[in-house]
């Protein structure tokens, strides 16, 4: 009879769903780009250079859930972890475009700002015009027109709820880790 517990050959160091975090974070984002798809290709709505911008975190988002669901499952936590940045970033950027949309303070980038022309006739002002219309930042979209909450806020919302979420789960399976020693 020995005074040291035994040890154990196949020992979960990790207990809990660790992977389940990483597919929330592939399942949002898949969900996001669902929804810029159908308000952007099946309603005709074009974006806006903020929109356009708050749409690279939850790429990143996309890219860090995958990695987690494909890195081994002693890593796959840490990576779930960094999630929680781009989410952050998509609620700052929806502060941001919802500042703009609400005309609390003017855009930051140029692309939002009305063209300007150039040249001294008519023919040269049409000449140095874009070639597409651009959608002004400060020009909501409503998904429904008896709801006045824009997509911009939609996205903001969205990201909370996800980043609230994904850090219950993290904290869920971090309560569960047995220390030994």
């Amino acid at each position: 009879m020995s005074l040291y517990p035994r040890r154990r050959i196949f020992r979960r160091t990790v207990p809990g769903p660790v992977r389940l975090p990483n597919l929330l974070l592939v399942v949002a984002s898949a969900v996001a780009f669902g929804m810029v798809w159908w308000v952007q290709d099946v309603r005709g709505i074009m974006p806006c250079g903020l929109c356009l911008w708050e749409r690279w975190p939850w790429r990143i988002a996309l890219i860090i859930g995958i990695i987690g669901l494909l890195v081994p499952r002693r890593m796959a936590r840490g990576v779930a972890w960094l999630g929680t940045l781009p989410l952050l970033a998509v609620a700052a950027l929806s502060v941001l475009h919802a500042g703009v949309e609400w005309k609390f303070w003017p855009s930051p980038l140029p692309e939002c700002r009305a063209p300007v022309l150039h040249g001294t006739t008519m023919a040269e002002r049409l000449a140095s015009m874009p070639l597409t219309p651009g959608k002004p930042c400060d020009a909501p979209t409503y998904l429904v027109d008896w709801l006045p909450v824009s997509m911009t806020v939609l996205d903001g919302v969205a990201a909370l709820v996800v980043l609230a979420l994904l850090v219950t789960l993290l904290r869920v399976s971090d309560s569960g880790v047995r220390k030994t020693g």
